[in-house]
């Protein structure tokens, strides 16, 4: 993966998809974005939930849709979106049951907003569609993850879904500044999903690492996902999964 596409992939998690120093936040004295740290939810669940410009869909922070091409754009883009296998905890009347993916015009359209300016990075019509791709694959992954966790409830919850979403690729968790004061990189990613486990809301951080090399699934990063510690049952998971991990062993791989 060249540098350009991963540095837009990261300016547009940043500034685009989960910017929120830029949102006028109404209601009692407001609720400013906070920096958090792992182990709070406080700031993270006031800023969703508040009331924000309507041109935002407040579940992902994500311009509302538009699917126009932007004045003075160079080459058509497609506006296909993808179902994605991720549930969606809220569904109303004639949506899909899944989170649907933006498409290669709707993340075009998001950066612009944002004050990105696609001469900068030279980017092409074959790039947005790769862009499109790798956010996708990514988010297949982390959902993939958070399942696996998710299994350690199965007897209570068989059906968890995603109800939103937020990132900010420079709040890094406390888990990255541990290992990067090891000598491993930072994360060039953070997000932070709450899953609807029946009832329940349950924040998961993932971190995002560049893995050097892209997959042909378009997959290029390492995540390290996880519960918040933000309750004793969440602890107990984080404690209950590091033992599995060290104390039973991995699977045979199934041969091709």
């Amino acid at each position: 993966l060249h540098t350009g596409i991963q540095d837009v992939m990261v300016w547009y998690s940043t500034n685009v998809s989960f910017y929120f120093s830029s949102i006028k936040m109404a209601g009692s004295g407001g609720c400013p974005y906070k920096k958090q740290s792992e182990d709070s939810s406080s700031s993270f669940a006031c800023t969703i939930g508040s009331e924000a410009d309507d041109t935002l869909n407040l579940l992902n922070m994500m311009p509302r849709e538009n699917q126009n091409p932007s004045p003075g754009q160079p080459f058509p883009l497609s506006t296909t979106r993808v179902i994605s296998s991720i549930p969606k905890a809220e569904v109303k009347e004639g949506e899909e049951t899944n989170w649907i993916y933006p498409s290669a015009q709707m993340f075009w359209n998001a950066m612009l907003r944002k004050g990105w300016r696609w001469h900068d990075d030279k980017i092409g019509p074959e790039d947005m569609d790769n862009i499109v791709r790798i956010h996708n694959a990514n988010n297949e992954a982390a959902w993939a993850e958070v399942l696996k966790w998710e299994k350690l409830h199965y007897r209570k919850c068989r059906t968890p879904r995603l109800r939103r979403f937020a990132g900010d690729a420079k709040n890094y968790s406390l888990r990255a500044r541990f290992r990067h004061w090891m000598g491993h990189e930072l994360p060039f990613d953070r997000h932070d999903w709450v899953v609807d486990r029946c009832g329940r809301d349950i924040r998961y951080i993932i971190d995002y690492y560049d893995s050097e090399r892209v997959h042909p699934d378009f997959r290029f990063a390492l995540l390290d996902v996880r519960p918040a510690i933000d309750s004793f049952s969440a602890l107990w998971d984080r404690v209950r999964m590091a033992w599995r991990r060290w104390c039973l062993p991995e699977p045979p791989e199934k041969s091709s």
